[in-house]
Formats: structure tokens, sequence, C-alpha cells
């Protein structure tokens, strides 16, 4: 049995975005603090990870120079576009193919490493962005959440915001993604079945009801919660485990303002961490190595 934990590289302007709230410049607590703080985490336990990563944000020497380090100890690269439009899957196609193939090249530029993987922004795909994938030569995506939970949660908050008149950048994905499989599978039209397409590494959910098993629910549930959710994930053959940088920050690192909207930003980040570290713990302790998700995905391929 396989545990791959990647983390999303997602700046916290973006997040701001998501919110409606007022622009401040380009975000760089998740490369200044929250990347050292999970990167520690994962060589203490001997962890490797993948981590997917936004195009522009490498534009910055100081975020370039961080992620060839993380690919020179061993980890993995992914994309994660190169502009982080929570609304790539809507754009033309000219566009799409920028956000894909910029992306991944800007990316392999700094690690000095092929990239196999993508995940889209928000986890929003479509056909199209997926046969593009295929075609751009990567051997996996995973961005597909078949979550009803967080369905409902993406979608309610987007409208909160538009009855207050604000604009959330995110968006939502066809409903019937909900159908899609829960374990790795070869995408299909629409991908939400099973086909021949790319091989879809789907953000993890428990067995029963579909709960989410992310970072950001684990650290919302404390190390007790934390446990339960990945109980729930016991018997996969395959556990994909998605993070975000700010799964590894706080109020602490200046930012107050988002914390009144990004709720798990009130919680320490020490005590996330110990949430997250719980319920990796718990799956090591039935038997699942951890691996890269370029490994999952392979290994996923073969069986």
């Amino acid at each position: 049995m396989l545990l791959s934990i990647s983390v999303d590289l997602d700046e916290t302007h973006h997040y701001r975005a998501v919110h409606g709230l007022a622009g401040s410049g380009v975000g760089t607590e998740v490369y200044g603090r929250a990347v050292p703080r999970l990167s520690d985490w994962a060589r203490q336990r001997g962890i490797p990870l993948t981590w997917f990563v936004v195009g522009h944000d490498l534009a910055r020497n100081e975020n370039a120079e961080a992620v060839r380090r993380l690919a020179q100890a061993g980890d993995e690269l992914g994309c994660h576009s190169l502009s982080h439009h929570y609304d790539l899957s809507r754009r033309s196609f000219a566009e799409m193919r920028v956000e894909v193939e910029r992306g991944i090249a800007v990316v392999e530029r700094a690690g000095g490493v092929k990239v196999s993987g993508f995940r889209a922004p928000g986890y929003v795909v479509t056909d199209t962005l997926l046969d593009l994938l295929r075609e751009s030569g990567l051997a996996y995506d995973s961005s597909v959440f078949p979550c009803p939970s967080y369905y409902a949660l993406k979608a309610s908050a987007i409208a909160a915001l538009q009855a207050r008149r604000q604009e959330s950048r995110s968006i939502v994905d066809a409903p019937e993604v909900l159908r899609a499989p829960t374990v790795p599978y070869r995408v299909g039209r629409p991908y939400w079945f099973r086909g021949t397409g790319i091989w879809e590494i789907p953000i993890q959910v428990t067995r029963k009801l579909r709960l989410p098993f992310i970072g950001t629910a684990l650290s919302m549930a404390g190390t007790f919660g934390a446990r339960i959710l990945a109980n729930g994930v016991v018997g996969e053959p395959f556990v994909n485990l998605e993070l975000h940088g700010l799964d590894a920050l706080d109020t602490r690192d200046g930012l107050e303002e988002l914390a009144k909207r990004q709720r798990d930003l009130r919680i320490p980040w020490s005590k996330k961490l110990e949430a997250i570290d719980a319920a990796v713990g718990l799956l090591r302790s039935k038997g699942y190595s951890c691996v890269r998700m370029d490994e999952l995905a392979s290994k996923a391929a073969a069986a």
C-alpha cells in the first residue's frame, strides 16, 4: 500500500483573490516560511514529497532556488500551471496551452528535473485540458476531487461573496465530478468516467461518505479527528494526501487579514502539522509506504 504526500505551492495572494480581498502585492510567506517547515517535517520522517509549483512564482530568484534545492534533495516537482488562473479550464485552448507548456518549462528549468504531473488551480479540469496534458507529455494529472462536502462549501462560499457584491476568482467544477472514481484511473470522456486517457490520481476522500482527506481537513479536525479521517482511507491501495503551503502558516506570519476569511490560519501551524503527522503516522503504522506521486502513478498503472 502506497501513500503519496503532495504540496500545492499557492502563494498567499492567490487566497486573497479567492476571498475577494484587495491585493497587496505578491505573497512570499509560502516559499519563505511554509516550504522550510514542511520540508523539515518530511525530512525528519524520511518522507519524499511532491511539490506542485506555479511557474510565475519562480520569477523570484529565492523561490527558484528553493525548488532547485527540493529537487536536489530527491523530491518531485509538478506543474500547478504558469499563472494559477482559477478559471483556467474556461479559457481558450491557446491560453490553456501556454499555461500548461510554459508552466512545465519554467519548473523544469528551475528545478533541473523532468515534470511528470499536473494539478489544476482549484481542482477544476475539463476534457480539453486533460487531453492537452497528455499531448504535452505528462504522465498523470491529480486534480479531480469527488468530495460532496467540499463542493458544497466551495459553492456556498462563492455565493456568499456574490451576495455581498464581492468577486471570488474561484469557480466550481461540473457537479458530475462527484461521480468520479475515488481511486487512480485513466480518464474517459467525460473525465468523471473511466477510459483510455491520461492517468488521474484523484484528491483523496474517505471510503465512506467521501469526506475530504486533505491537509485543511486534518488541520481543522485536530490530532484525534485526523486519525479518524485516516482510518477512513485505510484499505485503499493508493492514498493521495494533498497539502497546501498554508497548512504550515498561521496569523503570526503576518496573515491577520486573510485569517478573518481563512479559518485554518487561526490554528498555530505547529498544531496543524501535529494533526497531519498523526494521520500520516497512523497510515504508516498500517503498512503504507511513502512515495513520490510519480512513483504512485507508475505503480497504479502497472497494477
